[in-house]
């Protein structure tokens, strides 16, 4: 892999612009060689999310690194699911032996009512089948419900690698460790776990890997762990509502939100203990209450100037998830390849370094556009 550069490179010809409304915004300069492609939980827009199914389109689809989401079982096992409430994306309400599990409880500060991975072992929640989470808009995913497993952290280790070999190309992996301070007050140490899979596993030692959180404390506790087992890997605060705290500074009975850290001071404190931040797409172009993108943020040039990377977070091709101005009249559900590649390219000006996607062969077509 191709490691980051301090210097500045300029996506496009210096002479590029972009038209937004009326202003004329200039490409502006990334830190990254060149802008990286994130599967968002695989190729989610085209199969079930944090599948094999989803992982393997999404390499063939020409990911740079593939997002696996961790949550924990209740005997203690890592597995790709985006957070420990399953109701969403598998068949468990569907089953009836499971009836009595569901209940409601407060993850991060929000209640949640649905069933939870650390009620269930890793022997049950095998006997589950995935499904697609936006069955309403991506009706051409539920043909696929029921015939996936939910995999371990480890099994999807294996296959990335075993896929890396087959396609002979390095794959990176940029895992997500979710809850961390709710898991911890069940009695779980998902970080110690998280590590003694990474030292296990070839490839996690080897290959190129990012590790994300909302929270601080976890990513300052493991970070010099995480360098000494993979010299290359980098650390990424994940950045929340502006007007959220952080889970594991909320639990201290901090005030400090995401929007303090995204400041240039605070951007300067997050540099001490991470390399990349994540903001969302509408930290980087605030939208209206129609969904029309507004005028720009300064926050990708404030992270570069305090040495962060910035990978946002997330971009979606149905017109549903697009600026208003770049949607079509085909319906929300449409995917609007056009219109995807379209606010891709416009987040990429800003000087962008990299980018979560539902959809990488979109998110490739918008970088080889450069």
């Amino acid at each position: 892999m191709q490691r980051y550069s301090r210097r500045s490179v300029l996506i496009g010809s210096c002479a590029a612009a972009v038209c937004m409304g009326r202003r004329q915004v200039k490409a502006a300069p990334s830190l990254a060689p060149r802008p990286l492609v994130f599967a968002h939980r695989g190729a989610s827009a085209l199969r079930p999310e944090h599948t094999l199914a989803s992982y393997a389109k999404a390499i063939a689809d020409g990911a740079d690194y593939i997002e696996p989401d961790l949550v924990m079982t209740k005997d203690g096992v890592m597995v790709c699911r985006h957070e420990s409430n399953i109701a969403e994306t598998t068949d468990v309400a569907l089953r009836p032996e499971f009836a009595d599990r569901r209940r409601t409880t407060i993850i991060d500060g929000k209640t949640t009512t649905g069933w939870f991975t650390t009620d269930f072992t890793l022997a049950e929640l095998k006997t589950l089948r995935a499904k697609e989470r936006l069955g309403r808009l991506r009706v051409h995913n539920t043909r696929y419900d029921g015939h996936f497993a939910i995999p371990t952290f480890e099994e999807m280790i294996d296959f990335v690698a075993a896929e890396s070999a087959a396609c002979g190309r390095v794959l990176g992996l940029i895992p997500e460790i979710k809850h961390s301070t709710y898991f911890h007050t069940l009695g779980f140490d998902p970080e110690a776990l998280f590590l003694r899979i990474l030292v296990a596993n070839e490839y996690t030692r080897t290959a190129p890997l990012e590790i994300q959180s909302f929270e601080t404390g976890n990513l300052q506790r493991i970070g010099a762990d995480i360098r000494a087992i993979n010299p290359q890997a980098r650390l990424m605060l994940l950045m929340g509502e502006r007007t959220d705290v952080p889970p594991d500074l909320a639990a201290k009975g901090q005030k400090t939100t995401f929007g303090d850290l995204m400041t240039p001071t605070g951007l300067k404190a997050v540099r001490r203990y991470a390399d990349v931040i994540g903001p969302s797409l509408t930290d980087l172009i605030p939208r209206d209450a129609q969904g029309a993108w507004l005028e720009p943020s300064t926050l990708v040039d404030d992270a570069h100037s305090a040495g962060l990377l910035v990978h946002a977070y997330t971009c979606r091709p149905e017109n549903y998830f697009l600026p208003r101005q770049l949607r079509n009249a085909d319906g929300d559900g449409a995917r609007n390849v056009a219109g995807s590649v379209a606010e891709i390219r416009r987040y990429l000006d800003m000087g962008l370094d990299g980018f979560f996607t539902d959809d990488p062969a979109i998110g490739q077509m918008a970088v080889k556009q450069l």
